[in-house]
């Protein structure tokens, strides 16, 4: 059944990944510390299928805070060594640690004083050899029918790939603002997007003092059309928040006083409240939990300095 062809191919290829686990060890320590001392770039090279597995990891590398680029040896060997350059570190990767194309870039490489990581399924291979780092990624046996087509070595150096730019990246202190900063577009990019990005500022900004009447109340709530207002002492310190639920609320309880009463008097105190670099996905997060349509942005002192509502959330696309 073809279905059966599958898993085995599956079970085959978790079996590689899980192979490479008991030799996580020194080498892949020593590999991390010199790609975090990496002053240069990664420079990720391999042929065929490998040369596949290489660009993702060169665009794994760059997207999670190490400047990588691929370079195909065959080119490289035709013009392209121009862009090897002293301070780089080459990562290279190869089942057989024999192809030719590879081999004629080690002379440079050595030359330049380019330390070179390389990825292997021989151990004892040329390429092995002639590296200042070994990290072995063979498999026992390949999940192509005839155990040629590049199928589990080819996935466990993806995974051993992955491996080392997540493990670089916690170590260089790669931070959620830093990856939101190279993934602009997209899905990604939505998602980590920043309050202070989609927030009201200045004059969109409902704001009352504790001191103000009722009406001045319902005036800034109904001009700036969010359902609430903030209230702020005199140093523009949030000290509260009215809602229009607020005011409902009030109104059953006191409806003879309402008029006569100040902000500070009806407003809620200790209101939730977000910092304008926080993700957006929070902020939403924020309001679902706590039944509320608008969240007050204030600075590490208190201070208002916006107000971010549901429909902003909503208005991205971003969920």
């Amino acid at each position: 059944m073809p279905h059966q062809i599958g898993r085995k191919v599956l079970e085959i290829e978790a079996q590689a990944i899980q192979n490479l686990i008991p030799r996580l060890g020194a080498s892949f320590d020593q590999a991390v510390d010199l790609l975090v001392q990496c002053r240069g770039r990664v420079v990720v090279t391999g042929m065929g299928k490998s040369g596949i597995v290489c660009k993702k990891i060169a665009a794994t590398l760059a997207s999670t805070g190490s400047p990588a680029l691929f370079l195909h040896p065959a080119e490289a060997i035709h013009g392209d060594l121009g862009m090897l350059m002293r301070g780089d570190v080459v990562l290279a990767l190869s089942n057989s640690g024999e192809t030719m194309e590879l081999i004629s870039l080690l002379e440079t490489v050595k030359r330049l004083g380019i330390p070179l990581i390389s990825l292997v399924g021989n151990t004892n291979s040329t390429l092995a050899r002639n590296s200042d780092i070994v990290l072995d990624v063979s498999v026992d046996q390949e999940a192509c029918t005839f155990g040629l087509a590049p199928t589990a070595s080819t996935t466990a150096a993806l995974a051993l790939g992955d491996a080392l730019a997540v493990t670089v990246s916690e170590k260089k202190g790669f931070r959620l603002e830093d990856f939101a900063r190279l993934h602009p577009g997209g899905g990604i990019g939505k998602r980590l997007t920043m309050v202070k990005e989609l927030m009201h500022t200045g004059k969109q900004v409902p704001r009352v003092t504790l001191d103000a009447g009722m009406e001045e109340v319902i005036y800034e709530m109904s001009s700036k059309g969010l359902g609430v207002t903030s209230v702020t002492d005199l140093e523009g310190r949030l000290v509260g928040v009215i809602s229009d639920g607020d005011l409902r609320r009030l109104l059953q309880r006191e409806r003879e006083k309402v008029l006569s009463m100040r902000a500070g008097e009806c407003m809620t105190r200790d209101p939730v409240t977000i910092g304008e670099t926080e993700l957006a996905t929070r902020a939403l997060n924020l309001m679902e939990r706590r039944k509320i349509t608008s969240l007050m942005v204030t600075d590490e002192k208190g201070g208002m300095v916006g107000v971010i509502h549901l429909h902003d959330l909503w208005g991205t696309e971003m969920f």
